[in-house]
């Protein structure tokens, strides 16, 4: 909860701070990475770095959380914060690089708002910070408890028992502990991150989700090619598709995310585009086993039948459920898919059943109007649940 001191000075500022935010966010990279590189090569995503997307997701929770302190003064924005924190865990962050971002950010408010920063707005921002660092650093601290691993030390060597492509641009990678153990048991809808070395020596971290059903003694990831273009050619996915194959050795986190089906026996969705198709099938897995009669309404979208990863696999998971129904738009059916509509998934055409949860995957735009399809059709916020990789730019929206 935000003091009664600093509830004014942060309802005044926050229009002006808000304003700035971006520009803000930018300083405090640079500062970070000019004293710091090694976070830039080793931690952060450089891609992201590039297109400004993770200034964005940095500018949209600060400002999300302190306008959340001010609407909702008794209420801490859970979903948001475990959303992070789970983000947090997965790439071992730890309680002391909270006070390096600290230092730099504000010293980049001051850079940019100058002597707009009096001792009050900054002793009421440094309250904003820190009841969110530390909401973070509590949450984060549990998370590694719950996964066995020491503060920061959520990385553990494993080897790629084998490679399937999957499509064109798609490979998948079963996983299996160095040491003989099993992989461990995880939470259908998490992820893992994975660490590179790339050829110019830094080490790079990405998410893939856990794309088979949990138990057992090894894990599955399913990892897109992301290629140039618009947006920065992916260095992981490409070092993956490059060179990862059955005998090598990969450095793998303990599983995270905080995509987790509910309980009960109420209807579901489970809305997918592209890749975003892989924890759906971990969700499917887990259904599958409990023998599940839930009513599952079951969406995907992709280019073509060609594009689709897993395509017979989660035709199949579908089938094993008696009470699930599989509707997939493809922009190009072609002749090999004629159950498949043509063009965009369009959710309005569904006769969707009331009491509905969902949980999506895909890219932004897919996402955002399957949201707003649900939302319009009466499907209450809290009950859409989403998963996205890299910077979340839907902070703060629900």
């Amino acid at each position: 909860m935000l003091s009664e001191q600093s509830t004014p000075v942060i309802r005044a500022t926050l229009p002006v701070v808000g304003a700035a935010i971006g520009e803000i966010t930018e300083r405090f990279y640079v500062r970070l990475f000019a004293d710091h590189p090694e976070l830039l090569r080793d931690l952060f995503n450089r891609g992201n770095q590039a297109n400004g997307e993770q200034q964005k997701a940095l500018a949209g929770s600060i400002a999300a959380f302190a306008g959340m302190l001010l609407e909702h003064p008794d209420a801490r924005p859970d979903a948001m914060l475990g959303r992070i924190a789970h983000k947090h865990a997965s790439l071992g962050i730890t309680a002391d690089q909270y006070k390096l971002v600290h230092q730099h950010l504000f010293a980049a408010i001051v850079e940019v708002l100058g002597d707009a920063v009096t001792e009050e707005v900054a002793a009421a921002w440094d309250e904003v910070y820190w009841l969110m660092a530390n909401a973070l650093i509590a949450v984060e601290a549990r998370l590694y408890r719950e996964a066995g691993v020491p503060e920061g030390g959520t990385w553990r060597p494993m080897e790629v028992v084998e490679r399937r492509e999957e499509t064109a641009d798609t490979a998948s990678f079963t996983l299996r502990r160095t040491d003989g153990a099993p992989a461990g048991d995880f939470r259908p809808g998490q992820y893992v991150s994975v660490r590179v070395e790339l050829a110019d020596g830094a080490h790079q971290i990405r998410q893939y989700s856990l794309s088979g059903a949990p138990g057992g003694q090894e894990w599955r990831i399913t990892v897109k090619r992301v290629r140039g273009g618009a947006a920065p050619e992916g260095e992981v996915s490409s070092w993956l598709h490059a060179h990862a194959a059955a005998g090598d050795e990969l450095t793998v986190s303990a599983p995270f995310g905080d995509l987790e089906l509910t309980g009960g026996d109420g209807p579901l969705l489970l809305a997918s585009a592209g890749i975003g198709s892989t924890p759906m099938l971990s969700l499917l897995g887990r259904l599958a086993a409990q023998d599940s009669k839930r009513q599952v309404t079951v969406v995907h979208a992709d280019r073509g039948p060609a594009d689709h990863a897993h395509r017979e696999e989660h035709r199949q998971l579908v089938r094993a459920l008696p009470n699930a129904a599989f509707h997939v738009w493809y922009e190009q059916p072609g002749d090999q898919a004629p159950e498949a509509a043509a063009g965009r998934a369009d959710l309005t055409a569904l006769d969707l059943p009331a009491g509905l949860t969902a949980y999506l995957c895909g890219p932004l735009p897919f996402m955002r109007a399957v949201r707003g399809d649900l939302l319009r059709a009466g499907v209450a916020a809290r009950d859409v649940h989403y998963e996205v990789f890299g910077p979340d730019l839907w902070l703060g929206q629900e």
